[in-house]
């Protein structure tokens, strides 16, 4: 129990950092309320799940060529740059008695999806975490361990998710509209940041 334990605990570091996925999560949450938030966050994990399935059947040696970080970058870029752009445009909108439930509940699925799907450094991520923990548990555990331990991750991905959510769904009762702006605003801004460091990465691999 106390390795199950440990390996949510995992899952829950690895979903804590401010970064994209984040800032999306916060952005849904005070503009479209619980599920649209949430639902950023099953995308992304969806997504980490594509990539814990890559490093388990050893699709490595593919993402690892330069050509295969390159577009991946590149990607990354138009997705962030996009969602970044499209957030930033749209703060001026939010109304507080209005806002809730605009935005179709499958576009924010497929918003966190695309944006943790598009992301190289989520690749390195989970090849370089889940990769060690897969070599770790491989080599001391039978494979019935394995899946209950991978699930331990998916579990404590899953509970930060429903956590941001929760938290920025429930901020807007208490901020003011131009308060809510500017949040959306500093999303925006964050997202597009990102994106403008995954297009130098991108630059950098292919004029190095």
């Amino acid at each position: 129990m106390n390795v199950f334990l440990s390996y949510i605990l995992l899952g829950l570091s690895l979903a804590a950092p401010i970064g994209p996925i984040n800032a999306a999560q916060i952005d849904r949450g005070i503009r479209n309320g619980f599920m649209n938030s949430w639902l950023i966050g099953v995308g992304a994990v969806i997504a980490d799940g594509v990539y814990m399935l890559v490093v388990y059947i050893g699709v490595v040696q593919f993402l690892e060529t330069a050509f295969m970080q390159t577009f991946l970058w590149f990607f990354g870029c138009f997705v962030l740059m996009y969602t970044g752009i499209e957030t930033f445009m749209n703060a001026g909108k939010i109304h507080l008695e209005h806002s809730r439930g605009k935005e179709p509940l499958i576009k924010s699925f497929f918003s966190g999806f695309l944006m943790s799907i598009s992301n190289p450094l989520t690749i390195l991520f989970w090849l370089g975490i889940y990769g060690s923990v897969l070599a770790k548990t491989a080599a001391t555990s039978n494979p019935s361990q394995l899946v209950l331990y991978s699930s331990a991750i998916f579990m404590g991905l899953l509970t930060w998710d429903i956590a941001m959510a929760s938290i920025s769904s429930s901020f807007r009762k208490f901020l003011t509209p131009r308060f809510l702006v500017g949040i959306s605003c500093l999303s925006g801004l964050s997202l597009i940041g990102f994106g403008i460091y995954f297009g130098m990465q991108a630059f950098n691999l292919l004029y190095r």
